[in-house]
């Protein structure tokens, strides 16, 4: 049986590492053991910034909406505790986005969550 010698896989793998740190500053971008560092690095990072992100827009969206309660005079934990004795299935992205383009759209949520409270 001949004998396969391995450059040519080594020559692929070693491009395609280089190919995803192109663009980075100085021997990140031109020596592979530097670059496979900063690429697995790279990639880590923004695995954990897409996890992040979702968590980051629940917070402003939590946000918009305890402001736009505390306007109609619940807070934010009695409002969503209304709505949820009302039977209103509404998720945080939909309800933040009434409270900054339909304000009185939200005031009528704001109401009927109120009266079930009462």
């Amino acid at each position: 049986m001949a004998r396969i010698k391995g450059g040519l896989n080594a020559k692929k793998k070693h491009n395609r590492v280089l190919k995803l740190a192109k663009g980075y500053r100085g021997a990140r971008s031109k020596q592979y053991r530097i670059a496979k560092q900063s690429v697995m690095r790279a990639l880590a990072t923004s695995y954990a910034g897409r996890k992040e992100r979702k968590r980051q827009f629940r917070q402003l969206w939590i946000a918009r909406i305890n402001a736009a309660a505390r306007l109609n005079g619940l807070s934010y934990s009695r409002f969503m505790y209304g709505l949820k004795l009302a039977g209103v299935d509404m998720n945080r992205k939909m309800l933040a986005e009434m409270a900054v383009n339909d304000a009185e759209g939200f005031k009528t949520l704001a109401e009927v969550a109120k009266s079930k409270l009462a």
